[in-house]
């Protein structure tokens, strides 16, 4: 199964990677994600978790005209309410509930079913994330659709002293594709890989109950756009496009431990 997965994110971003000549790259201004996180220790360690994560585009904040409605400061907003069951020391499977806003009367309601491996690699903990989302948004004529997440991460606990002080850092890349299994003729085109992210960040834990996690990560839309042609017929744009976003984030987490002790409970990093 370990195998299975690391081959298919590896196939996966090679198909998302086309020859340079054939795909245009743009790459939008920062965005900033700061999230807060609850998390209710349950038996085991098994857990909830409630976060509520804002987003902000610094492109917005240099458009002529009106500013963009805000919320709180934020142009997006996401909750998501989340569970997850260890099935053993190295597998665990989880739901969770989204629901994402931009600022407006239209919003996305995000249901994922999600099966997690965590495992040692020498001094390192490799985990695997596989995960089926579905979402559905209001606005009218609109489709719901299916998408299939697969991340990968290495991380490495520190702990500093004895004052139950620790440094988290860790590395993950996660690729996402549109399941369907039936295409219309009206349907547009598509690439087998819509979006990457490669997410660095470290982590600083305190006694097993504070997260504070500073991030930043490249995140890559993989559009297919209408192709444009001038006079003699020859495509000038449009086609393959590699719409990259640089984004800064900070996690804050909040354990609350009932009846157990946190130094040897197995708590997961903070990108859930």
């Amino acid at each position: 199964m370990n195998r299975f997965l690391s081959c298919a994110l590896l196939l996966a971003a090679l198909l998302a990677r086309p020859a340079a000549a054939q795909t245009r790259r743009s790459t939008s201004g920062l965005q900033l994600w700061p999230e807060v996180q609850a998390e209710l220790a349950l038996p085991g360690n098994d857990y909830l978790l409630l976060t509520a994560r804002g987003q902000q585009n610094t492109d917005n904040n240099h458009l002529l005209g009106p500013e963009p409605k805000r919320v709180l400061g934020f142009d997006e907003q996401r909750l998501n309410l989340a569970y997850e069951h260890f099935l053993s020391e190295h597998w665990s499977l989880g739901g969770t509930l989204g629901y994402f806003t931009a600022s407006s009367k239209d919003y996305l309601l995000i249901p994922e079913v999600l099966l997690r491996h965590r495992s040692p690699l020498g001094p390192l903990t490799f985990g695997q994330r596989l995960s089926l989302e579905r979402v559905f948004p209001s606005a009218t004529g609109a489709k719901s659709q299916t998408n299939a997440r697969l991340r990968v991460d290495l991380e490495k606990l520190l702990p500093i002293g004895t004052g139950g002080f620790a440094l988290r850092p860790r590395l993950s890349y996660e690729a996402a594709t549109h399941i369907r299994l039936l295409k219309a003729d009206t349907d547009p085109d598509e690439r087998f890989i819509q979006f990457t992210s490669l997410r660095g960040e470290v982590g600083f834990r305190v006694a097993g109950l504070f997260d504070f996690t500073p991030w930043f990560a490249y995140q890559t839309n993989y559009l297919v756009t209408l192709p444009q042609y001038n006079s003699m017929g020859v495509q000038t744009s449009g086609g393959k496009l590699n719409a990259v976003t640089p984004v800064l984030g900070l996690d804050l987490r909040f354990t609350i431990i009932q009846g157990q002790s946190a130094e040897t409970r197995q708590q997961l990093p903070t990108q859930h």
